[in-house]
């Protein structure tokens, strides 16, 4: 595809990405229950928060032509984390609150538009025949570093992001074993947009022949 249009586009959804991300560290400030300096550490405790990021970052970076940043694989993992962000948004935490005016937009670019955006970049873009499933153990660092993160500094600070890991209400046993779940999914997830972008690429090459 077009490299310009390519280009534009990633400008686009960077735009679009940042936005939401400098909104919602506005907001966050502006509607603080603690100081500052732990409300900023509050902030970059959240997986959509960090994930957003890193999709304003991919974005940004292809916007500049920095090819570095566009190799295979890199698309799906980050695809992967935030498919995971709306996922888990959705089926999970959704009911448990309703936002209104900015903090409701906010709220629908990071865990709905922004999803969907990337999705579309990665149907677009990736170089699906180049991914091979042993690269998922190399996606699943994040995540688990994530999850390692958030129960040791839960454990001194008393705050967790999200209350399905939350030590303080659930327990510590309850606590792991949900960690263990979201990993088999984020596991699972991998799996099925490797598979999805074979499918993909068949479909539109018939003759290649992809490997694992």
């Amino acid at each position: 595809m077009n490299t310009i249009y390519k280009r534009n586009l990633s400008l686009i959804f960077a735009i679009i990405v940042w936005f939401a991300i400098l909104a919602q560290f506005y907001l966050i400030i502006e509607n603080r229950v603690a100081p500052v300096p732990e409300t900023i550490i509050r902030f970059f405790s959240f997986f959509t928060i960090l994930t957003n990021i890193l999709v304003a970052v991919y974005f940004t970076m292809n916007a500049l032509g920095r090819n570095q940043f566009d190799k295979a694989g890199k698309l799906t993992a980050i695809t992967i984390y935030i498919t995971i962000v709306g996922l888990v948004y959705q089926l999970l935490l959704r009911h448990i609150w309703q936002p209104t005016g900015l903090q409701m937009v906010v709220d629908e670019l990071l865990h709905s538009v922004n999803p969907l955006l990337v999705l579309i970049y990665w149907y677009l873009f990736e170089m699906k025949t180049s991914i091979k499933y042993k690269q998922i153990f190399g996606w699943m660092v994040f995540p688990i570093v994530y999850l390692v993160y958030i129960l040791i500094r839960g454990n001194f600070s008393g705050f967790y992001p999200y209350p399905f890991i939350n030590v303080s209400e659930i327990g510590i046993s309850k606590a792991l074993v949900n960690g263990l779940i979201l990993l088999l999914f984020f596991y699972a997830v991998s799996a099925f947009f490797i598979f999805l972008g074979r499918i993909l690429n068949k479909r539109n090459n018939p003759e290649v022949i992809t490997s694992s």
